[in-house]
């Protein structure tokens, strides 16, 4: 059963651009931005996030392999409630509930209900990323994590290439390089494992995973261990994101290997009405 986790790997900010918005009078008028206006504008839409509905298509490279798997998710920010459905299995999990596992259905042997941790090995083995990275939420702290870095020298990591149509919604097409994307060494500090470290940095744990082979698993570290991290989520990053939503749409990020992982966001719903029941085992249409 492969649960797969939508994340988005925005690293640093994108070029001046002009982009059109419905005035207060309901005109069509031109609006320039800067980079940071435009930054400023998809956190703002990111924060303003109380429920999510999509179909998410996740491409990940594993063991060097492109693996595909598709989803149709419901979410809700606070308190955070989520249920992912793939072709069989299910998942449902409420914040504060359950000793924070995930109900799994995993419509195979046992064929019984699990109760599984998040972090642990049956949900995140061969994974980019943990339900919890579901959503926009992380996005933020990647991007003003990118603004910090690149303080007066945005300009030099991205650009807009123009519009393009993504399932029929228009979207600015987004290329941001990290030219200086490498492999730094960093020693272990006490308390810290692959993922505390990657969220410290903002950075992508499974890529850190796969370039530390002695590391068997994401807390497999010790203090004074060194390892290998990236300076930079990614060195590429190409976007679609969408003109009305301000919300990424499509995400390819590549590494210094190539291509690394691809997410698409279909049929994005922004703060739908989703009833209390659709976030329990006994709602109709589930299999719990």
């Amino acid at each position: 059963m492969k649960l797969k986790a939508g994340y988005i790997g925005l690293y640093v900010a994108v070029l001046s651009i002009s982009i059109l918005l419905t005035s207060f009078n309901y005109q069509q008028t031109l609006v320039k931005y800067n980079s940071r206006e435009l930054l400023s504008g998809i956190m703002e839409s990111i924060a303003k996030i109380k429920t999510l509905r999509y179909d998410l298509k996740c491409n990940e490279r594993i063991h060097g392999k492109m693996v595909l798997s598709e989803s149709k998710v419901k979410l809700q920010i606070s308190p955070r409630k989520l249920y992912i459905s793939f072709k069989g299995p299910e998942v449902l999990w409420i914040q504060g509930t359950n000793n924070g596992n995930a109900l799994v259905n995993p419509a195979a042997f046992p064929y019984m209900d699990l109760n599984l941790d998040p972090y642990g090995s049956l949900m995140r083995k061969d994974q980019h990323h943990t339900i919890h990275e579901m959503g926009f939420q992380y996005l933020t702290d990647i991007l003003k994590e990118g603004i910090k870095l690149a303080g007066d020298n945005l300009s030099k990591y991205a650009v807009i290439l123009g519009e393009e149509k993504f399932n029929e919604r228009n979207c600015y097409k987004l290329s941001i390089v990290y030219p200086d994307f490498a492999w730094v060494q960093y020693t272990v500090k006490e308390k810290e494992d692959i993922t505390s470290i990657a969220r410290k940095f903002h950075l992508n744990e499974y890529m850190i995973l796969e370039k530390n082979p002695a590391v068997s698993w994401f807390d497999d570290v010790k203090p004074g261990q060194i390892i290998y991290i990236p300076n930079a989520y990614a060195k590429l990053t190409m976007l679609l994101i969408d003109k009305e939503l301000l919300l990424p749409l499509s995400e390819k990020v590549f590494d210094d290997k190539g291509l690394f992982e691809t997410y698409e966001y279909i049929n994005l719903m922004v703060n739908p009405q989703i009833a209390s029941e659709e976030f329990t085992k006994e709602y109709k249409g589930y299999n719990f």
